[in-house]
């Protein structure tokens, strides 16, 4: 005589297949997210960051682009950052004279080349080398911030300006 012990069917196998296909839909939603609006976003980020950066080591031209003040007139360097990169931001093979004078230049071309999405991939390594420079000279405790403009800028390597830049529109143009 054998014994069937009546048992509760589980129904965990309806809640698990509707959860992962939400998943997947939400996958599939994700997937959708254009390359073109995240570089975007990307190029603007990193432009904004430096293109500030790069004004606090200038006088005379003033486009803060935050803050919205403009004032036009002849860069040079301000007195103030030669004296940062005496002491603060001291490099150990450069000089501080030519240290401020390439960190202005590369802060405010760079970025205006991100913004354009020209030679987005060489700009975006320019800047990625920079970055490396602070990060082991200057503030390496800063390695969150850092590692944050790290992503995007290998994002932008890796991966190109997007739809909406002049590299692409160029490439287009040129057949490449």
């Amino acid at each position: 005589m054998s014994t069937t012990v009546p048992t509760a069917t589980p129904r965990l196998g309806l809640p698990i297949a509707a959860a992962r296909a939400a998943i997947r839909r939400l996958h599939a939603a994700f997937a959708r997210i254009p390359h073109a609006a995240i570089a975007l976003l990307a190029r603007f980020s990193l432009a904004v960051t430096f293109w500030v950066s790069g004004q606090t080591k200038i006088e005379g031209l003033v486009l803060d682009p935050i803050g919205g003040t403009v004032a036009l007139g002849v860069p040079r360097v301000a007195d103030g950052a030669v004296e940062l990169f005496r002491s603060e931001y001291a490099l150990p093979l450069l000089p501080p004279e030519p240290a401020t004078q390439l960190a202005a230049v590369a802060e405010h071309v760079l970025p205006l080349l991100l913004l354009v999405g020209l030679a987005t991939r060489l700009s975006a390594l320019g800047l990625l080398v920079m970055t490396l420079v602070i990060q082991l000279f200057v503030y390496p405790d800063a390695y969150a911030t850092h590692g944050l403009w790290a992503a995007l800028m290998l994002y932008l390597m890796a991966r190109g300006p997007g739809a909406v830049s002049l590299d692409h529109l160029l490439a287009r143009r040129g057949g490449g």
